[in-house]
């Protein structure tokens, strides 16, 4: 199936053509790398609502991830759209088990987004460090003290505890 086609189906809102878009990767009727490929070139309102039917396909299979979808959560942590980041920070926390040894280039932006000014976005970000915290690889020995100057400066408890929690998995053996 051409993803394009989602998209010019008026009758859709954004939040219906991404949970059509993870049915249709999860019935295999349309395949993880055309996604991709797709939303690749999209512009932030497209390339949101195809992250968004990543996030909810990776939140209950991990296993359909690709490492094209991990690279192109990693490109779009980097957008200037909060949704985009939103959603490239969800998919890469449910995912980062999956590629330990690829995470590497998600690690600075995703502590850049760490410090936005939306919510929506260090909570992602926390979410997505905190899973890769939990990994207990090298990039601890960076992570786990920035982490833990994260969980001091945070405003809101929510976000808080969520690094907090990553520190607590971690062990404190990097601590």
């Amino acid at each position: 199936m051409d993803p394009a086609a989602l998209f010019t189906d008026t009758r859709l809102t954004a939040k219906q053509r991404s949970t059509e878009l993870a049915r249709l990767l999860l019935d295999g009727r349309l395949a993880v790398g055309t996604l991709v490929e797709f939303a690749r070139s999209a512009k932030a309102p497209l390339l949101s609502t195809c992250l968004e039917g990543l996030e909810l396909v990776t939140r209950t299979t991990p296993a359909l991830a690709t490492e094209g979808v991990l690279e192109l959560a990693v490109e779009a942590l980097g957008n200037k759209a909060p949704a985009v980041k939103r959603e490239a920070g969800r998919v890469i926390g449910n995912i980062a088990h999956r590629f330990p040894k690829a995470i590497g280039p998600a690690i600075a932006p995703l502590l850049a987004n760490a410090d936005h000014d939306g919510t929506v976005v260090r909570w992602s970000a926390a979410f997505a460090l905190g899973e890769i915290v939990k990994l207990r690889t090298p990039h601890n020995k960076q992570l786990v003290p920035k982490t833990r100057a994260l969980a001091q400066q945070e405003e809101k408890d929510s976000i808080r505890k969520i690094h907090l929690a990553a520190l607590k998995a971690a062990d404190g053996a990097e601590r």
